[in-house]
């Protein structure tokens, strides 16, 4: 009995926090702009903080490297996506910027290990700058991707490939999984859960593009193909991006990378696979409308 009362509980727990979640996201992304874009370098600065934890960073000089130049990171996206600042020196800038940013970042973080050491090994040094591309660049593409022609629609790819790929493939996996595809990682993970979850947001796309069709034509020749095609691809990238999470924490002797959000764990927990799906997605629409 007090079994049951304690999983009634859990349920009602995760349930409460799935709800509120939901209502933040989908206010983030109706509203877009400053709206969206606070919530996202906020969610990244936690994920940052939650990963850095792991290796024991996150309050070091070396993890506060790592916040500096995610922030940067952050504000050049303001300037050439919010404000479209165009001066010349940004515009001459913008070709080189990333690769530019990327080696300065190397650099810093190398000198800091470098100058302290032993104070660092070189499993945190990796983690810092890992961390910057696991959470700061692929959760960026969230923007990105409701800044693009017909944004405010197709920015919901990313959650159908991840949130809905995740309930389709926990539902049929629960009632006709029998194939594990990676047993000592997730015993749950079955190979008919993960083909339930790629049919699964394909078809939640489709259903989708009808329901918006008029507003979708505008920038899609096809948008019913676009949106099952990117849904699908959207649930496989979701599905591997889950498990690398697991093992990122199956490594690291760790059940959650928080416990920010109730029942779910941090804010990692939550968004590991949106943080692998929102490049892809970007990109699969980016060639769709081009």
């Amino acid at each position: 009995m007090g079994k049951d009362i304690n999983n009634d509980n859990s349920f009602m727990i995760r349930f409460r926090s799935s709800c509120i979640l939901m209502a933040v996201a989908i206010a983030a992304m109706v509203l877009g702009g400053y709206v969206l874009f606070s919530v996202i370098v906020l969610i990244t600065m936690i994920g940052l903080m939650e990963l850095y934890r792991v290796v024991k960073v996150n309050k070091s000089g070396l993890g506060v490297a790592g916040y500096i130049f995610a922030f940067l990171y952050f504000l050049y996206i303001m300037l050439t996506e919010i404000l479209n600042y165009s001066e010349t020196w940004l515009k001459s800038v913008k070709p080189v910027f990333f690769p530019l940013f990327i080696a300065i970042f190397l650099v810093v973080i190398l000198a800091i290990y470098v100058l302290t050491f032993p104070k660092y090994n070189s499993e945190q040094i990796t983690m810092v700058f890992f961390g910057f591309f696991y959470v700061a660049v692929t959760l960026s593409y969230i923007f990105k991707v409701r800044n693009m022609d017909c944004g405010a629609y197709s920015v919901w790819l990313i959650f159908i490939g991840s949130w809905g790929s995740d309930t389709m493939a926990y539902v049929v996996g629960r009632k006709i999984g029998k194939h594990k595809i990676a047993p000592k990682l997730s015993p749950k993970k079955s190979l008919e859960g993960l083909i339930g979850g790629i049919v699964g947001a394909a078809l939640i796309g489709v259903i989708f593009a009808i329901i918006f069709m008029s507003k979708l034509e505008e920038t899609f020749s096809n948008p019913i193909l676009v949106f099952a095609l990117t849904g699908a691809i959207g649930s496989v990238v979701s599905q591997i991006g889950d498990m690398a999470a697991s093992a990122i924490k199956r490594n690291k002797g760790i059940k959650d990378y928080g416990s920010l959000i109730p029942g779910h764990g941090g804010i990692l927990d939550r968004f590991d696979s949106v943080i692998f799906i929102a490049p892809i997605v970007y990109y699969v629409l980016y060639f769709a409308v081009s």
